[in-house]
């Protein structure tokens, strides 16, 4: 770890590198370290491309000098991010562990805590015994055990959107034998720069379409965290960034709008990326993606339907930030012990087009 000198003081900066960077998810990750104070970004790897610039796939980086390398020649850093799909980190993770300090991994590979998990929702795992170092990145579930954390594994996105929505329920006993259904809106960039024909301009425009009616993988994520099952499915529209949850939840017992008030304001109101958005005056009376687009923000709000004793729960993030890179930073920030929001104070636009 090295140190610069800032103006009269010193800021500890940390070394960092990015495999599998010309993705959606890559891309967003170099954006960040490469504006981060205390992040200096020394590698970014990508087979396809390697040898050419990132300005040439990440057209925001024009004029960097900095170009791919291959993945099978990593630099020794600080904190090594792998924005790399399923499977591939942990094939890879001995090699990442050895060439740093702290692993960030944004796949699915660890962010269940079982092997059992993995034989039930995923195709199993290849080096189980890892599992129990590894961290779950979102702070606001689990940010006491972040700091040091040698492995993190950013949250699925429409988990995230999910967990954050009702974590505050739960919390305060809300959820219990209560009946939850969830549905959730995400947009075209979650397929990532290579998702298929189905994600296609032509094929995506003017869509509202199921794509995981059941099923879901990221209900283990949900089912870890929160306690509970819940009926969830998933939709594709007509966006590039952002994902939505509309939460249903018929509890077991009354609830009143005071309750819900200060379930989420205990929850929320000491955290530095979550906002309360529920039923305010203005065009934006609730969470949606287009206000959160392009930050680390995420989104809640709720309406209490009492007749028929049903709570709606409103989320909303960008599936690339806080459902995916800036998580993935917030918590490498909570772990090394820099300021919570280093690098992620970016408020957003407004107005802005389709996120």
């Amino acid at each position: 770890m090295g140190v610069t000198t800032a103006t009269d003081e010193a800021t500890e900066t940390v070394s960092a590198s990015v495999v599998g960077g010309s993705g959606f998810t890559g891309g967003e990750l170099l954006r960040l370290i490469a504006g981060h104070p205390n992040f200096e970004l020394t590698q970014a790897t990508s087979r396809q491309y390697s040898g050419k610039s990132i300005g040439s796939i990440h057209p925001n980086f024009r004029g960097s000098e900095l170009r791919f390398t291959e993945p099978d020649d990593l630099d020794s850093v600080d904190v090594l991010f792998a924005a790399t799909p399923h499977g591939v980190t942990m094939e890879h993770i001995d090699a990442f562990e050895d060439a740093a300090d702290t692993v960030v991994d944004l796949s699915a590979d660890f962010r269940l805590a079982t092997e059992g998990q993995y034989d039930d929702w995923y195709d199993g795992h290849s080096c189980p015994e890892k599992l129990e170092k590894a961290e779950y990145a979102l702070p606001e579930v689990n940010r006491e055990n972040l700091p040091g954390a040698d492995i993190i594994a950013s949250g699925g996105c429409n988990a995230t959107a999910t967990i954050l929505g009702l974590k505050p329920l739960a919390d305060t006993g809300v959820l219990d034998d209560a009946h939850v259904v969830v549905d959730v809106k995400v947009g075209s960039s979650e397929g990532g720069a290579g998702g298929g024909e189905a994600s296609s301009h032509a094929e995506r425009s003017g869509v509202v379409r199921p794509y995981a009616p059941t099923g879901h993988r990221h209900e283990a994520e949900i089912e870890q965290w929160l306690g509970l099952s819940v009926s969830f499915t998933c939709h594709a529209v007509d966006m590039v960034r952002g994902a939505s949850a509309t939460c249903h939840v018929f509890p077991d017992g009354p609830v009143s709008k005071r309750d819900l008030w200060t379930a989420y304001r205990e929850a929320y109101e000491d955290e530095p990326f979550m906002r309360l958005v529920a039923g305010g005056s203005g065009s934006y009376r609730y969470p949606e993606p287009k206000a959160v687009a392009g930050t680390n923000y995420g989104d809640v709000g709720f309406e209490l339907d009492a007749a028929n004793k049903r709570v709606v729960v409103f989320s909303a993030i960008d599936n690339m930030m806080k459902g995916s890179a800036g998580q993935a930073v917030h918590a490498a920030n909570v772990a090394l012990g820099f300021e919570e929001t280093a690098g992620l104070e970016f408020t957003g636009l407004h107005p802005v087009g389709s996120p």
